[in-house]
């Protein structure tokens, strides 16, 4: 069972560190890398000053459900999920070897060291956020004509495929598929646009069958070699608009499993959206706990652990 009285805000393990996320810490193993994900929460690529309950453990439990969903449509980074803290003895010498913390158990996965590619590869099924912001001014979303008089939440006659730059600081900035090929390469960019909506159409499509609708998600990808493989999460509630297919109706924003609630919250705050975010109120970080742990069971079919 999780404590749901618990929160992860940093691990600190006695390992060289690779990257401090906004929500992952990474640690290098030499040739593998070890990404713990803790209940840190960013919103607007700004980190929140609180955490949300096991939400750490849904993020690496619901990637590792669709990183294993979807293995043969595109290979991804994993090696081990982290389920016995001891499994990291196979992969530690014994001089570096030290007393787990039992919070790796659930939260954690083993990946390979791979060259991560520097964009975020977003695909969008449904009209909403920014997307629907820009049709409302010039009928487009990043930049592709839409047809006229859509809705609020309404699907898209196909799904978008809309890169953005991967920033390490400050705000991803959209980009074209021609400006992705010049800084990857053109064939690159083209096997990265058609994997991304292979995963998204494959996914949406179990989805479905569960009551949920994903409305749009984001990937990033690496290459192992010369070979394209998956990378970092997968299909999460921070990664993914996730909406009750029950609920879901066209001409307004929808109930959603994911964060939109504590966007919604920061939003309606007056908050401009840069550093520092303000704090949550408490009743916000239960409600997002509770969506965090529902998205998990209901994608899974399992009580989260």
């Amino acid at each position: 069972m999780t404590d749901k009285t618990s929160v992860l805000i940093n691990s600190e393990l006695p390992l060289p560190v690779f990257v401090k996320g906004k929500v992952r810490d990474t640690y290098d193993l030499g040739k593998q890398l070890l990404i713990v994900a803790t209940d840190r929460l960013s919103a607007f690529d700004v980190v929140l000053p609180c955490g949300i309950p096991d939400k750490g453990r849904v993020l690496n439990q619901i990637s590792a459900y669709w990183f294993n969903e979807t293995k043969n449509i595109i290979a991804n980074h994993v090696i081990e999920m982290i389920n016995d803290p001891k499994a990291l003895d196979k992969f530690l010498p014994a001089g570096q070897r030290f007393a787990y913390p039992a919070y790796l158990a659930g939260r954690s996965m083993l990946v390979k060291k791979v060259k991560r590619l520097p964009v975020e590869c977003v695909v969008r099924g449904y009209l909403a956020g920014s997307a629907w912001a820009e049709y409302q001014k010039s009928g487009t979303a990043f930049g592709i004509p839409l047809p006229k008089k859509m809705l609020e939440s309404q699907e898209l006659p196909e799904p978008l495929f809309t890169p953005t730059t991967k920033a390490d600081t400050g705000h991803d900035m959209p980009m074209t598929i021609e400006e992705m090929g010049k800084l990857i390469g053109v064939k690159l960019a083209n096997d990265i646009k058609d994997k991304s909506l292979a995963v998204y159409n494959y996914a949406r499509k179990q989805a479905i069958g569960k009551g949920i609708i994903i409305a749009d998600t984001k990937f990033e990808f690496g290459l192992e070699g010369d070979k394209l493989i998956v990378i970092d999460e997968m299909l999460t509630p921070d990664s993914s608009r996730f909406w009750d297919a029950k609920l879901f109706k066209p001409g307004q924003s929808q109930p959603s499993y994911d964060k939109q609630p504590v966007r919604d919250w920061l939003t309606n705050s007056g908050w401009n959206k840069e550093p520092p975010a303000p704090m949550l109120p408490p009743e916000v970080i239960e409600s997002t706990s509770r969506i965090y742990r529902t998205a998990y069971e209901r994608l899974t079919g399992k009580k989260l652990t």
